[in-house]
């Protein structure tokens, strides 16, 4: 499936939830590969807040980025909107700190975006696809979320407050095609004991009864209730029948937990990809939402990693082999360190190493424990980067190459002798005056055991 991003751009105005200021949200359409961010065009320079787990500062009550000094309130309504159009790039312009609460769902936004409709870009959308089970438990609420394996996005969220009023419930999205109608319009709640600490936490601002459904676990007095007509800006509030403070009936009998499924959504949006899974939810809330989101990204990086080994059959002729490397290296035994290419591009490199106990090398190293030292595997890409930066470069035998810097070197797993060490390098940026800038990653088998960013010159023999 293609990319999508807004046929046009559409704009909102409210008030924020906790801050109480006016603002105006503009979602604009974004090139391919941009992704969601976020940008505060009241402050100097507009500083951009990409919509991504990494920046998540704050979840009382609503999830905050932040980066630098730029902060963005409560954006899980708005992400939750474009998660249900499967949008995924977008220019989300704010005039304030805060995205505008509106009616305390996401149906607004949704709508606003369905009138303009979407776009198909010219780039393959990537999934996070749920391979195993991924398990997430907070032992301080008992909260529980769990990622499943499925052939497409679905969500179930369970709630229980241990209330004699909200009892609990459940609510399950099986196909995102059900969102508008089913999840986006489902309001925010909270409970009327919860009121009094929020607002002396300097917090719903511009809470109202027109944008949550506030939840009375008790008989509340006639004074109580005018003292808290006064604080929301109201003549009178009552309670009904069902234990509702509100003007307005449920949308749905189970509308709590259809919001809280709204903000899963949104929440685990900051993953940046789209979902091919199952989750279901226990207790979700803002803190374990993005707590979750954390791991399941955790566990996408890996993923690319994986999705980037390259295939080994040595079945098959190579590209280059040993006594073809020696004419482009000046390295020979014992410091060759590639015995072949098996890939070859104008901007990666694939070689192979075969880790042998009659090596050099374990004679001194670790001689009772073999184990094929961390440097080694980082010159062995180094060479491989070579093969790569000389064949552009022509003349081979005319030039050298040379560290200059290596960054980000991680090693991640022990190599023995039997391995075959799969020795990866790309180009991050294109050569200029001799400067070769190159992401390096070496696999045994599927398992990353060392990776690092190198940069080495080639110089004029």
């Amino acid at each position: 499936m293609r990319q999508h991003t807004l046929a046009g751009q559409v704009s909102l105005s409210g008030i924020g939830l906790h801050t109480g200021k006016e603002v105006t949200i503009t979602f604009l359409p974004a090139d391919a590969n941009h992704g969601i961010k976020f940008q505060r065009v009241d402050l100097e320079g507009e500083p951009v807040v990409p919509a991504d787990v990494a920046y998540v500062v704050a979840t009382n009550r609503g999830t905050t980025l932040a980066k630098g000094d730029a902060t963005v309130a409560t954006v899980e309504h708005a992400l939750s909107a474009l998660v249900g159009h499967n949008i995924d790039n977008a220019l989300v312009t704010l005039t304030g700190p805060e995205v505008p609460i509106l009616d305390g769902s996401a149906g607004p936004f949704y709508d606003a975006i369905g009138k303009v409709g979407t776009s198909e870009l010219e780039a393959d959308r990537e999934y996070f696809e749920i391979e195993q089970p991924i398990e997430f438990r907070d032992e301080l609420t008992g909260a529980e979320l769990v990622a499943m394996p499925a052939d497409h996005f679905e969500v179930t969220t369970m709630i229980d407050f241990n209330s004699k009023v909200l009892g609990p419930q459940y609510a399950t999205m099986n196909d995102l095609s059900d969102y508008g109608g089913e999840i986006a319009h489902s309001r925010t709640f909270v409970f009327l004991h919860e009121i009094e600490k929020l607002l002396n936490q300097d917090l719903i601002k511009g809470g109202s009864l027109d944008n949550a459904i506030v939840i009375a676990e008790r008989e509340v007095s006639e004074p109580e209730l005018l003292a808290l007509a006064k604080r929301l800006g109201r003549e009178s509030v009552s309670v009904d029948s069902s234990g509702v403070l509100n003007t307005t009936k449920l949308k749905f009998q189970n509308e709590p937990a259809r919001h809280k499924l709204l903000d899963v959504i949104g929440d685990l949006a900051l993953i940046g990809c789209p979902i091919k899974g199952k989750i279901v939810a226990r207790k979700p809330g803002h803190a374990v939402n993005t707590a979750f989101a954390k791991r399941l990204k955790s566990v996408l990086k890996e993923q690319r990693k994986l999705r980037g080994v390259p295939k080994y059959d040595p079945t098959v002729p190579p590209i280059m082999d040993t006594v073809q490397i020696m004419g482009y290296l000046p390295h020979r035994y014992p410091m060759l360190l590639v015995d072949k290419v098996i890939e070859l591009s104008d901007k990666h490199v694939v070689g192979v190493k075969n880790v042998t106990f009659n090596e050099g090398i374990f004679q001194g190293h670790f001689p009772n424990n073999p184990v094929f030292p961390g440097v080694l595997q980082i010159e062995a890409l180094a060479q491989t980067g070579g093969m790569l930066a000389l064949s552009i470069t022509g003349d081979p035998g005319e030039w050298d190459m040379y560290f200059v810097k290596i960054d980000s070197c991680k090693f991640r797993g022990m190599v023995r002798p039997g391995d075959t060490l799969i020795l990866k390098m790309e180009l991050l940026s294109p050569i200029r005056r001799g400067i070769v800038h190159m992401q390096g990653t070496a696999y045994v088998g599927n398992t990353v055991v060392s990776e690092g960013e190198l940069i080495a010159q080639i110089v004029k023999r």
